[in-house]
């Protein structure tokens, strides 16, 4: 039976493309790199042009996002073509559940194609003697994909199941509903998504920044790991570090352009 293995993010996909490997099958892994839970997504399937400027003003980069975003959205359009049966993979993630959501509406009308893998925190103990990696759990027990050595992931292939058509056309419309919300950030709480803000996040970065200079690496990095409901990137949080730099929230010895180089204070 042809497969194609979809995963949310590059780590995630050679993980998976070296369990599959070692289970001595020969089958095709497409990575899906866009973090959906933030930014603009009301266009994603039809235009590239608001995703790739939120990215832009993000990375502070003048990359050609709106290629690679071209690229991605080709990519997910595929998916509904050819008869290959397609697995998802995903984790207890807001990416990886709108990754999921996003394959299913492309895939709703052909819903006997497709299938999951399903991941979450207690797995992350399945073959604990893996030194690929450091794979530790959070304290939110979020989970993406990519945090699983190949090890745990070959573990988890025979698990590989059918999603009901009930079910299928139930993401496909969450998916259309998460598009519509023009929300800021996605949230997955209960297993459910909802639309947030970037308040709490610019709150913490405050409260972590405090009166004294420190290392915008380690205020990042300590929000990154807080509970958002969605997994906060090291880029979304230099982002937002910047973004209260600008509005004169926070205070930064270094540059706004090198953040991870600077310190900041409130």
């Amino acid at each position: 039976m042809n497969m194609i293995h979809v995963t949310n993010g590059d780590c995630a996909a050679q993980a998976l493309t070296e369990a599959l490997r070692r289970a001595e099958r020969d089958e095709r892994v497409i990575a899906l790199r866009d973090d959906l839970a933030v930014g603009p997504i009301r266009d994603i399937d039809e235009s590239p042009l608001a995703r790739a400027a939120f990215w832009r003003q993000v990375l502070n980069s003048a990359i050609d996002f709106e290629d690679e975003l071209e690229e991605q959205q080709a990519l997910v359009g595929s998916l509904s073509r050819g008869d290959s049966q397609i697995v998802v993979w995903h984790g207890q993630s807001a990416a990886d559940q709108l990754t999921l959501r996003r394959v299913a509406y492309h895939l709703r009308n052909a819903p006997q194609r497709l299938n999951e893998a399903k991941l979450n925190h207690d797995d992350l103990a399945l073959a604990d003697d893996d030194k690929d990696a450091d794979h530790i759990g959070r304290a939110d027990r979020a989970t993406a994909v990519g945090m699983f050595s190949p090890k745990q992931l070959l573990a988890k292939l025979p698990t590989a199941a059918p999603i009901s058509v009930l079910r299928i056309s139930r993401l496909a419309l969450e998916w259309q509903e998460a598009k519509h919300a023009s929300a800021d950030t996605r949230r997955l709480r209960d297993n459910m998504l909802v639309s947030g803000t970037w308040l709490d996040v610019d709150e913490a970065l405050l409260d972590l920044a405090g009166p004294e200079w420190q290392p915008a690496r380690q205020i990042a990095g300590a929000a990154m790991g807080q509970r958002f409901d969605f997994m906060l990137s090291d880029s979304i949080a230099f982002w937002r570090c910047r973004e209260l730099i600008t509005a004169g929230r926070l205070k930064i010895r270094g540059t706004p352009s090198e953040i991870n180089q600077a310190e900041l204070r409130r």
